[in-house]
């Protein structure tokens, strides 16, 4: 069981959903993305997603797209990143970390010898966009055989016939897009999401997290009540580019928590 599964397995039995929060490693810059990582478990966050930046994130509205620039800038790098967790992990040994990002990176460094170093680094799960279930030898099988979750994305147009192969090989969650296009680029409607999550449900009998246009308390409610929990990242990362303290990008995930929380 990862860290993963036995968080969902926490959260089942206390009957709470969960919230994951999104942040882009090395931004504004290494110490102060590890000081807000580090506050993040006790501003409610249950999951943390830790972006790795890259040079052409296509996923990514202007928003995170910005963020992975100025943590570039900065020298950031996938080492870099990976020795952020591993700080991280020595305050917390709980907090499941999910590594979002894209194969380049990884692919440049070696499978075999990624695998092994976020293993080793605190890494519990990936998301990378870019690698569809056709490429699950790549990167996806390999991780999961190293006890790694691989996170898989499910959008509005993953129909019923292409959802059992988005399924096949996706291990603890399942991160529903609740809206066709680029993060930060619209909000996300609980009406609309609900039977898209049941029947996503239904498909794997995984957890389903709702990202991509949930940006306040009320919103995060709202959706977390219709699914496993929510993901916010956009709208977190919005405060630490207008320059916000640590405390108050903390207070602010705070606020996004407890509304998931309550849902």
């Amino acid at each position: 069981m990862t860290r993963i599964d036995a968080k969902f397995a926490e959260l089942k039995a206390a009957g709470k959903k969960a919230f994951v929060s999104y942040v882009m490693a090395g931004d504004p810059d290494y110490q102060t993305s590890l000081d807000i990582v580090r506050g993040l478990p006790s501003a409610g966050v249950d999951i943390i997603e830790l972006g790795l930046p890259f040079t052409d994130p296509m996923a990514d509205g202007p928003t995170i797209q910005l963020a992975g620039q100025r943590a570039l800038d900065g020298g950031m790098t996938l080492q870099k990143t990976l020795d952020l967790a591993r700080e991280f992990r020595k305050g917390d040994t709980t907090t499941p970390i999910v590594l979002m990002g894209y194969y380049n990176p990884i692919y440049s460094r070696g499978v075999d010898k990624f695998l092994v170093d976020a293993k080793d680094a605190g890494i519990d799960g990936l998301i990378v966009v870019d690698l569809p279930p056709e490429e699950d030898a790549e990167l996806c099988i390999p991780a999961q055989a190293a006890g790694l979750n691989f996170i898989r994305l499910a959008t509005p147009t993953t129909d019923d016939k292409r959802l059992p192969r988005v399924m096949q090989n996706t291990s603890g969650f399942v991160y529903y897009v609740s809206i066709t296009g680029i993060t930060g680029a619209a909000e996300a409607e609980a009406a609309d999401v609900a039977p898209e999550v049941a029947r996503i449900q239904k498909a794997g009998g995984l957890p389903v997290i709702v990202g991509f246009g949930v940006n306040t308390p009320d919103k995060a409610r709202s959706i977390a009540s219709v699914a496993d929990g929510t993901v916010v990242g956009s709208a977190i990362v919005s405060r630490i580019a207008a320059g916000d303290s640590v405390p108050d990008v903390l207070a602010f995930v705070k606020t996004l928590s407890d509304g998931a929380h309550s849902a």
